[in-house]
């Protein structure tokens, strides 16, 4: 049997995720939306594609959540996008009350799923998804590997060379606080210095924080979907393979890096039961403090969601 992935929000991240992972034969899929006839419509149109590229996987859209019983990996991306002169923050309790919402839901037909959350302000709509009473370490928020991805476009892109010779790892919350880890970044093993001065590598950070409202203020009503979609089905890849793939992404601590009971971005192995091993890193004196920081930026989030 293939496994069974659902897609709850059939806007531009959670179609163009539908497309990129039935294009790949990860597994049948299921798009979900509140508004009839988008789901249906968009679901045949990517089913409609698939004789071209050789892949026998179902794609099916639906309103109705019983549609994703029995789900292996349930994505999130239900909410509002952000436009110009918005922060991710801003949609902080409308999409807590859409995210709460779509996860009692979750929690009620795939209750055995793992969780990907999407939806911003993505750190603490990871904590209003798994307050529908998941396991922790099966509900992960992605934006580190979107987050990684751009700081990788922005050196390759800086330093002339094929991003295939790029590693990155940003650590931290999904906003302008994130950290893109200096120390970690490499061009096939070598530090950055090696092929960038100091000004050229604080002006990629700032354009890592930056990268997503970059892009709003490019569309101006919309916000990205590539690469975030991208990024989303790096995820299922690893899991549904059970990859022991480490990733970046929004995990819930347990003491790790000195911090328990919050869901923020590390490194983390990724395989069958979702979140199996935070990585900690040594971190310089400065990221630890930003790091802190985070967390904190995080919490004071949650509260105000109430959850």
């Amino acid at each position: 049997m293939r496994p069974k992935i659902s897609i709850i929000g059939a806007g531009n991240v959670g179609a163009t995720t539908a497309h990129l992972a039935a294009l790949k034969g990860l597994g049948d899929i299921v798009l979900i939306d509140v508004v009839d006839g988008v789901p249906q419509g968009k679901a045949l149109d990517i089913l409609e594609s698939l004789p071209l590229e050789r892949r026998s996987v179902h794609v099916f859209g639906s309103t109705s959540y019983d549609a994703i019983a029995h789900s292996d990996i349930v994505v999130i991306t239900a909410g509002l996008a952000r436009k110009p002169g918005m922060s991710r923050d801003d949609l902080l309790l409308k999409n807590a009350e859409i995210v709460a919402g779509v996860s009692k839901q979750v929690r009620q037909y795939a209750p055995e799923a793992i969780v990907i959350v999407v939806s911003n302000p993505l750190d603490a709509m990871v904590h209003v998804a798994a307050a529908a009473g998941f396991p922790r370490r099966r509900v992960i928020g992605m934006a580190g590997v979107l987050d990684s991805t751009r700081f990788a476009t922005f050196i390759a892109e800086a330093a002339g060379v094929s991003v295939e010779n790029v590693q990155t790892l940003v650590l931290g919350g999904h906003g302008d606080q994130m950290i893109p880890l200096i120390e970690c970044a490499r061009i096939s093993g070598m530090p950055l210095s090696q092929f960038l001065n100091p000004e050229q590598i604080a002006t990629i950070v700032e354009r890592t924080k930056n990268g997503g409202i970059e892009i709003v203020n490019y569309l101006k009503t919309g916000s990205a979907y590539y690469a975030p979609a991208a990024s989303v089905v790096e995820m299922i890849d690893a899991i549904l393979y059970d990859k022991k793939k480490i990733l970046p992404c929004a995990c819930w601590l347990e003491g790790e890096y000195g911090v328990s009971d919050v869901f923020i971005g590390v490194p983390a192995k990724l395989g069958r039961k979702g979140v199996e091993q935070v990585i900690e890193l040594a971190l310089s004196l400065k990221d630890k403090e930003a790091f802190y920081a985070n967390v904190a930026h995080v919490r004071e989030m949650v509260a105000k969601t109430g959850v």
